[in-house]
């Protein structure tokens, strides 16, 4: 019997903008990273709008599936910055029910932008709550470096007396910018009630930051030594587009199974093992043609 502070389920959230385009390979590897390496008790895929395409096909008999609605605070918010309220409002209704449903449940809520690579330890399950540092951020109103807890990856109990302080504060903390409510909002708080958290060092779950410099080393560059690392997030909202270019020339449309089976790169070689078998893939194929 597993008696732990926190459960062995986990949580993605997904699908809060229409889906336009079918369900990603790098979508589909975090889930069945998580699956094959953590062994959790259930796996909750809360979603607005379902997923399609092969790989979706693939994973979702894998995962207790949860529509959920957009969040009213959210969707009513007057934004001065009008490019985040057209292209990454997604991310704020997601940070808002991550919370909300670790609250409900407990688990670990992952972004699913995430790859695993090794099993969480059971030592982390013990604790109240678990989040990991990023590198300090800069503020968007000031220019300020501030300490950062990133809310890409979150374990809870439920209930969780610092998933509640962070909720309860984040309507006043939001003010449309990316990170006041969900990094900068909970690292405040650890400091006004440290009994609540626990922290990681960056290298459990951000071993690879958001830099370009990092990002070239996940994705052009090969690295090996991954240990101590439980995950990395692969922030892929600053090069998912093909149009983007400011942090990296990579994109979305270069990670293809062909190219992660032949081409040696950190990202690559830690990913190659979840790939789905080619006799999977093809008969996923052929049923959706069927």
């Amino acid at each position: 019997m597993n008696n732990s502070s926190i459960p062995r389920i986990f949580h993605f959230v997904f699908g809060l903008r229409p889906q336009r385009e079918p369900f990603h390979l790098a979508y589909y590897l975090c889930l069945e990273s998580c699956i094959q390496l953590n062994r959790p008790d259930r796996v909750y895929f809360h979603y607005h709008h379902e997923p399609y395409g092969r790989y979706w096909d693939l994973i979702k008999e894998k995962l207790t599936l949860e529509k959920v609605e957009p969040v009213e605070f959210i969707s009513r918010f007057d934004y001065e910055d009008k490019f985040i309220q057209k292209h990454l409002t997604y991310a704020h209704h997601a940070d808002f029910i991550r919370l909300e449903k670790l609250l409900e449940h407990g688990g670990v809520y992952a972004d699913i932008d995430t790859l695993f690579l090794h099993p969480y330890p059971d030592s982390l399950f013990d604790n109240p709550c678990v989040l990991g540092r990023e590198d300090p951020i800069r503020c968007q109103q000031t220019g300020a470096l501030k300490d950062s807890l990133c809310n890409a990856l979150i374990m809870a109990e439920p209930d969780s007396e610092f998933c509640r302080r962070w909720l309860d504060g984040m309507k006043d903390a939001f003010d449309g910018s990316w990170s006041n409510h969900s990094t900068v909002l909970p690292q405040q708080i650890s400091e006004a009630h440290p009994e609540t958290i626990h922290i990681e060092p960056p290298r459990s779950f951000y071993g690879f930051m958001w830099t370009s410099e990092d990002l070239r080393r996940l994705f052009e560059e090969c690295e090996t030594d991954l240990q101590n690392m439980y995950s990395i997030h692969l922030w892929s909202h600053l090069w998912w587009s093909r149009r983007r270019r400011d942090f990296s020339s990579f994109h979305q449309g270069k990670l293809r199974e062909n190219y992660i089976r032949k081409v040696a790169t950190t990202y690559n070689l830690a990913a190659r093992p979840f790939l789905p078998t080619p006799k999977k893939s093809m008969i996923s194929l052929f049923i959706r043609r069927c």
